[in-house]
């Protein structure tokens, strides 16, 4: 058997319909629902339900934006190829790299995050234990076949819908029924609106949520990352984008009326998930277990999505010659295995480090903060590679089925938007930090890509046949 056929030269298209559909899902619903919205009710009150649908809506845009760029050449395998093609190698460059980066420090975050879930049922339990299992376990099921990648989120993504749901059915029974609390808080939509109206702590209030709703949806790209290797993506890919609006509505919006309805909007605890206060309201005595084992589910998704995202993100930066050659390199499963391999080690390392930080709350809002704004970085390349498209291929985007609606208008409204949120960030302390920090990246990064360039300079031939 020869080298080329025993390694593969290209990825499979092995994610069937099935598991791009809650790919997306999964991409949509992140950790920060079930623990963060806490937090975001109690500083926005009931106008974080505007927080999300207006984040939703913003990058929805940029889902179709991505959409048609995927789908005008079936050649492209994720935003570097279009990105590379479309702006120049330094923007293939840049937002792979970021994009590598951005889930290697979302993904530090949630698998310390699953260390402490795990310490609910075990607490004498040392925390790298349950973080080095978790990484060994998805990268051995990761290695096999992409497939398991499709099998586990669409596993993980349908244990999220069903909590969701139950709340939800949970929750509109509670106000149906005229459900009473012990504290004596009757259970009625005009919770939402009684105390202090929609906007209760004024604008700041509705400006803080969005600095927090932002990482919430963190993730939400990731069909795009799992197209190359998506059946049919001209049929499959405009399904998964096209259904991202009504989840919002049910997963975020409807989710978050309910508990609202239950418990008015002041006595929802910061500190705590509000999907446990609730159940433990029903009558659930399981209630915490149940949404430990939801939450702990997420953030194994979510670590999940971030080891097999880093590992096709450095396979097409290889690709481009942007990283090197050997995360190229396909196994007989027609999987990265060495960007695989590279990715977790990274994370690991990366979770030993955060547990020498003394304040890890302090640690977490940094990282999570600087993760939303790399993250927005790689959604404003999109868009600008959209407008870059508009202009250069106005032939493609003629023929094109998936059209943006809104076309160049709507992505200059996304980057203000954007622009907004990283003006919000300034606002407070801890946020302010971790903005400060991100120029970090984006010279160290400038710096490589020149390092780069000189170094094919140097060995390129010259163009009279000289010698160096």
């Amino acid at each position: 058997m020869s080298a080329s056929s025993s390694h593969p030269d290209h990825l499979r298209r092995s994610l069937s319909n099935r598991h791009l559909q809650l790919i997306a899902i999964g991409g949509t619903i992140g950790t920060g629902l079930f623990m963060g919205s806490g937090k975001a009710i109690s500083l926005a009150g009931p106008s974080i339900l505007l927080v999300y649908l207006i984040i939703g809506v913003m990058l929805f845009f940029v889902m179709r934006a991505m959409g048609e760029l995927l789908l005008s050449n079936l050649q492209y395998k994720s935003f570097i190829d279009f990105s590379t093609d479309l702006l120049g190698p330094w923007a293939g460059f840049f937002c792979g790299w970021t994009y590598w980066f951005c889930w290697i420090v979302t993904v530090i975050a949630e698998v310390v995050a699953i260390a402490s879930y795990a310490q609910f049922w075990f607490p004498g339990l040392m925390p790298w234990v349950p973080i080095l299992l978790c990484v060994l376990l998805l990268l051995a099921l990761n290695l096999t076949a992409v497939r398991w990648f499709g099998e586990l989120e669409f596993w993980f993504a349908l244990i999220k819908i069903v909590a969701i749901m139950v709340l939800i059915v949970v929750g509109l029974g509670m106000v149906i029924f005229g459900f009473t609390s012990p504290s004596g808080q009757h259970a009625q939509l005009a919770n939402l609106w009684n105390d202090g109206g929609l906007f209760p702590t004024g604008i700041g209030g509705l400006f803080a949520g969005f600095q927090l709703g932002v990482f919430a949806f963190v993730g939400i790209e990731l069909v795009g990352t799992a197209t190359a290797e998506t059946a049919d993506p001209t049929r499959n890919l405009p399904k998964a984008i096209n259904a991202i609006p009504l989840r919002l509505l049910l997963f975020y919006v409807l989710a978050l009326v309910v508990i609202m309805a239950v418990t008015p909007w002041r006595l929802v605890q910061p500190g705590r998930s509000p999907f446990v206060e609730l159940f433990m309201l029903a009558g659930i005595p399981a209630a915490a277990s149940l949404i430990n084992l939801v939450v702990l589910t997420s953030a194994t998704s979510s670590t999940n999505s971030g080891v097999f995202s880093t590992s096709r993100m450095l396979f097409g930066l290889a690709e481009e010659n942007h990283a090197p050659r050997l995360f190229a390199r396909l196994s007989q499963a027609a999987v990265p295995s060495h960007g695989l391999l590279f990715s977790c080690i990274c994370l690991l390392l990366g979770a030993m480090l955060v547990y020498l930080v003394p304040n890890l709350v302090t640690a977490f809002t940094l990282v999570t903060t600087l993760s939303a704004v790399l993250f927005m970085f790689v959604w404003s390349l999109i868009l600008v590679a959209y407008m870059a498209y508009r202009r250069k291929r106005p032939q493609l985007h003629a023929a094109s089925t998936y059209k943006m609606p809104g076309g160049v208008l709507m992505c200059w409204v996304c980057l203000a938007f954007f622009a907004f949120v990283l003006w919000l960030l300034t606002l407070q302390a801890d946020t302010r930090q971790a903005l400060l920090a991100s120029p970090v990246w984006f010279v160290l990064l400038a710096i490589a890509y020149g390092w780069k360039v000189r170094c094919a300079a140097r060995a390129a031939p010259s163009p009279l046949g000289e010698e160096g």
